[in-house]
């Protein structure tokens, strides 16, 4: 096992020192990073609602002092995920996102079945 590190200071994809991923506020972020990282042929977006339209997480709100993500934090990761798109592609990485309700524009979506078997 091995601990991956998150360079603090920039919101884009890490590409340059595998096991290091990009901030972004974000934990799908992180480990859309570190799959770009691994160089598949396609990753599947699965629970990338990116959107509070629907509940702050499908647990409930965080108690006990942990934070619930804000409609200026939700905006901030779907940019970062949005804006990442250009270069997966232009890495040969197909990227599909098969979470219904996502807001994310720049990826396309299908169920989970068609993401699968495609």
């Amino acid at each position: 096992m091995q601990r991956v590190g998150i360079n603090k200071s920039d919101d884009r994809l890490e590409l340059m020192k595998f096991g290091t991923v990009g901030w972004a506020g974000n934990s799908g972020f992180h480990c859309l990073n570190l799959a770009v990282q691994m160089m598949p042929a396609k990753i599947i977006l699965v629970g990338f609602d990116m959107t509070l339209a629907h509940g702050i997480h499908w647990h409930g709100r965080h108690s006990n002092g942990l934070n619930n993500p804000s409609d200026r934090n939700v905006d901030r990761w779907r940019r970062c995920i949005d804006a990442a798109a250009e270069v997966i592609d232009a890495l040969g990485i197909k990227v599909v996102n098969a979470s219904p309700i996502s807001a994310l524009q720049n990826y396309p979506k299908l169920t989970l079945k068609e993401a699968i078997e495609c």
